[in-house]
């Protein structure tokens, strides 16, 4: 229980208040060891309460020690407007009943807007490295007061290109300050050498991936092209029972492309991707979590910091790129606890890349068969009897199966066809006594 951790009172009340009644096992590894003062790195992926497991340990320390003339206390980094407007709204709960203040600097707002608000010395603030470094850059932002750094999916932001960025904003906090570093896999190369940079002495907190699948019903469907897969994804979201619904493709393209031919046969739905200016995210968001639209066609970047109650059904348009990514937009659904079904559509593209992930998240996706669009695809042939590709020997045509084998002496003797010899009797006076060649017989290689 959150009430015998010894937490700040008005921080216990907030947490009651969201009926948070249980820490989850991200919270339960990470909150005693955050609260000793020690920098952790913490593998944990979207909907495990990871939002929680940073703040609440710094809003703690902020509550229990008031600093009125210090400047920013805490450093919230995160990859994404969305994920930044996520973390907000959490931070807003949790301080709901005591005098702590946050602001988010990000893209898509006034520049001089959120210079106005960094001086009025905000406890938190939470910002995208890109964002935060123009304001560094133009001394409208002073992190010398910083006591926690927090990187959420720093390898989110490291695959965006925020390496530099974000070791040049950590130059900035130049006090002593607790680090805590969260990343989706720690088998990024990139966050293991900034772990090593920026942590001291870290303690690790790692949730295993299995864990986050168990109330998640995953499918597969094999598909013969786009076209097959749009009539697919018309078909679930006409005959699958659920509140909300998220559909995952790879390119901006395809999510305009699949959102206008929904919108046509009368789905509420609305598309997200990186071209979508923040106010009109806000307004597709507003409408998604009022019910208003009931399907979002989302990129991945976009996707990411969605944090909706109610999403029940992800459909992968597209194959997700690595295992993490597909935990990442699995975890869009089956939240705090509630069921989900997630639906990939595999063509022959997909297998081996479905195949790869099955195998890394050590899992086996159900395979479904929607029989009024049953594809022509039927999988890769030959396969073993675990489901993979079996390796093939290759034929030998009529003629190879036929032709004898030449031996090696008789090789070589091919190899000395029309080649002089170089001359063995060499008279005294330097003259040169030709050798007389010899009738040279080839073997029968018929």
């Amino acid at each position: 229980m959150f009430s015998s951790s010894n937490l700040h009172p008005k921080l216990v009340q907030a947490i009651e208040s969201l009926n948070w009644l249980e820490p989850t096992e991200v919270q339960q590894q990470s909150l005693p060891l955050a609260l000793e003062g020690k920098d952790l790195l913490i593998h944990a992926e979207t909907g495990s309460g990871k939002t929680g497991a940073y703040l609440i340990p710094v809003l703690h320390k902020i509550m229990s020690e008031a600093k009125p003339k210090s400047g920013t206390r805490a450093l919230v980094m995160v990859p994404t407007r969305e994920l930044a407007q996520q973390a907000k709204k959490d931070c807003d709960s949790l301080t709901q009943f005591s005098g702590v203040k946050s602001v988010i600097i990000r893209g898509g707002q006034e520049f001089q807007y959120q210079a106005s608000l960094l001086r009025r010395n905000p406890e938190i603030v939470i910002a995208t490295p890109g964002r935060m470094t123009e304001h560094l850059n133009s001394k409208t932002a002073d992190l010398s007061d910083v006591e926690f750094v927090i990187l959420d999916e720093c390898d989110r932001m490291l695959d965006m290109g925020f390496r530099d960025e974000v070791l040049a904003i950590t130059n900035h906090c130049t006090s002593k300050h607790q680090s805590l570093l969260l990343s989706a896999t720690l088998r990024h190369k990139g966050v293991t050498a900034i772990a090593s940079s920026l942590l001291t002495d870290p303690q690790l907190v790692k949730i295993k991936t299995e864990q986050l699948q168990s109330n998640i019903t995953q499918q597969v469907i094999l598909t013969d092209d786009d076209k097959h897969k749009e009539k697919l994804v018309l078909w679930l979201l006409s005959n699958e029972t659920f509140e909300k619904a998220i559909v995952f493709t790879k390119t901006r393209a395809s999510a305009q492309q699949l959102n206008n031919v929904l919108r046509y046969h009368k789905l509420r739905t609305a598309s997200l991707h990186g071209e979508i200016a923040q106010d009109e995210r806000n307004k597709v968001m507003a409408k998604f979590r009022e019910g208003a639209v009931n399907v979002i066609v989302a990129t991945d970047l976009a996707a990411r910091g969605l944090d909706v109650d109610g999403v029940d059904l992800v459909i992968n348009f597209d194959m997700a790129q690595s295992g993490d990514e597909h935990v990442h937009r699995v975890g869009r659904t089956g939240r705090a606890g509630q069921t989900g079904l997630a639906i990939s559509l595999i063509n022959s593209f997909d297998y081996s890349l479905m195949s790869s992930i099955e195998r890394y998240l050590k899992l086996h996706f159900e395979r479904r068969v929607i029989d009024s669009l049953k594809a022509k695809y039927s999988g890769p042939k030959n396969l073993k009897a675990n489901g993979k590709p079996a390796g093939t020997k290759r034929k030998k045509s009529a003629k190879e199966s036929t032709k004898k084998k030449i031996p090696k002496h008789a090789s070589r003797k091919r190899k000395d066809i029309g080649k002089r010899r170089a001359p063995v009797n060499q008279p005294t006076d330097g003259g040169f006594t030709p050798i007389k060649k010899k009738k040279t017989t080839l073997p029968d290689t018929e």
